[in-house]
């Protein structure tokens, strides 16, 4: 996905405020985030401090000119909380077991943002500020997935608009109001299901 390689913005919210919200980690399932060819440090450290704001389980980086620990924009020290992946090449890459890879990417084929169901288990990657993901990134991926937008937007704020849009589908949030405003009913509790529990075996009775 082409993107431009300016510096990151203002943040939003104070560091060590205490209203940060925690249902970000109480999304079903887990995600990781990964760029590949990324050359701006800046940009790496926006995307890696967005993943760690998102809860995000794992980082990995393909192909990289900068490790996380250059990028110095990460304020939070992601690198230290989560791990951190580096692959030299596509073929390198691994993934968890069960793990689907949705590369973002403006190509006709991509599915629109808004209108995409994230897997439980995803891997999402970006490519490189002025480039696209390699031809090779792009049939390894399970999906593709575009951001509908005039033109082509910053890698971190990419990244935290696909994490954000993860977590309005697989968190735990009130229901929006039809009136104007925010929510006038909680969000519904938890509910466990049922144990499933294993029929006995006949060879062992």
């Amino acid at each position: 996905m082409a993107m431009d390689g300016g510096a990151s913005g203002g943040r939003i919210g104070t560091e060590g405020s205490g209203l940060h919200d925690r249902d970000t980690t109480r999304m079903r399932g887990y995600f990781g985030i990964g760029a590949e060819g990324i050359s701006k440090a800046m940009n790496l450290g926006n995307l890696v401090r967005s993943a760690h704001a998102f809860g995000a389980s794992f980082l990995f980086l393909v192909d990289a000119w900068y490790t996380a620990r250059a990028a110095r924009s990460d304020t939070s020290r992601a690198e230290g909380h989560l791990p951190v992946y580096e692959f030299p090449s596509v073929a390198a890459m691994t993934l968890p077991r069960g793990c689907r890879l949705v590369g973002v990417e403006l190509v006709e084929e991509a599915v629109p943002l808004p209108s995409f169901r994230h897997p439980l288990q995803a891997a999402y990657v970006f490519g490189p500020e002025r480039g696209s993901l390699s031809p090779a990134m792009l049939e390894r991926c399970d999906f593709l997935v575009r951001i509908p937008t005039r033109f082509c937007i910053n890698l971190g704020v990419a990244g935290a608009i696909v994490m954000y849009d993860r977590m309005l589908s697989l968190g735990r949030f009130a229901e929006r109001p039809v009136r104007t405003g925010g929510p006038t009913e909680p969000p519904p509790p938890h509910v466990h299901g049922r144990p499933l529990l294993r029929p006995p075996d006949p060879r062992r009775s």
